[in-house]
């Protein structure tokens, strides 16, 4: 599998933050989110080849049974299903991250999907020439309710304003999610816009009831990678 990288850390994000845990990335997606934060798994896909065996060996050097398939979009990775069949085999507790656009039978402990808003359609980025089959992909409605329907899951929604509410209700109700399960983080890669949009979206969670997420690492480490 092509990975782009694999490190232990904090949870940052969603029902699980603030839990150790040891982060594989996998390199390539199938979409292209304007404001992406790992360009090097998505527009510039990056990383080594390595075996089942040397990922797991890699995850089991550090001291927690936590670990996050995450990308990218691990989804469409090829191995991604005997990898996490080895992964449960080494009794770890494992999350994917996914976008909700492709169906993969892994094994997992919680499919933290995170469906991408018209807030992510990069119009303007590279000419705009991604715009329209980012837009087509980003979201599949039969992926959705098939993975809600199959995996103990949460709903984690990148906000960037007030007018997203109205997209991420559609989709709650498309899915028949519960309010617990729809997690809202606000969009950004810098503490102070993080705190300036946190303080409106933490009203809107109070309001619908549902659930708030910081970005842990940025606030505790900034942007960059590996942590």
């Amino acid at each position: 599998m092509k990975i782009s990288e694999i490190f232990y850390s904090l949870q940052g994000e969603g029902s699980l933050v603030g839990v150790p845990s040891v982060f594989v990335r996998t390199s390539g997606c199938n979409l292209r989110c304007v404001w992406c934060d790992t360009p090097y798994t998505s527009w510039a896909p990056e990383g080594e080849t390595l075996s089942i065996g040397e990922i797991v060996e890699r995850v089991l050097e550090s001291p927690t049974r936590h670990v996050v398939v995450t990308g990218g979009e691990p989804m469409i990775a090829p191995e991604i299903v005997p990898l996490t069949e080895r992964l449960r085999t080494a009794g770890l507790h494992i999350t994917i991250e996914t976008a909700g656009t492709v169906f993969a039978p892994v094994v997992c402990d919680l499919l933290s999907i995170s469906p991408k808003l018209a807030n992510s359609v990069p119009h303007e980025r590279e000419g705009g020439r991604w715009a329209a089959q980012h837009d087509r992909v980003r979201l599949q409605p039969e992926i959705l309710k098939r993975l809600t329907s199959e995996y103990e899951y949460q709903l984690k929604f990148v906000v960037s304003s007030p007018d997203d509410l109205a997209e991420i209700e559609q989709i709650r109700s498309l899915c028949a999610a519960p309010e617990e399960k729809v997690i809202l983080m606000p969009e950004g890669t810098k503490s102070n816009l993080l705190h300036e949009r946190a303080l409106w979206l933490a009203e809107l969670c109070k309001e619908r009831g549902y659930r708030f997420s910081p970005r842990l690492h940025v606030d505790l480490w900034g942007d960059r990678r590996g942590v």
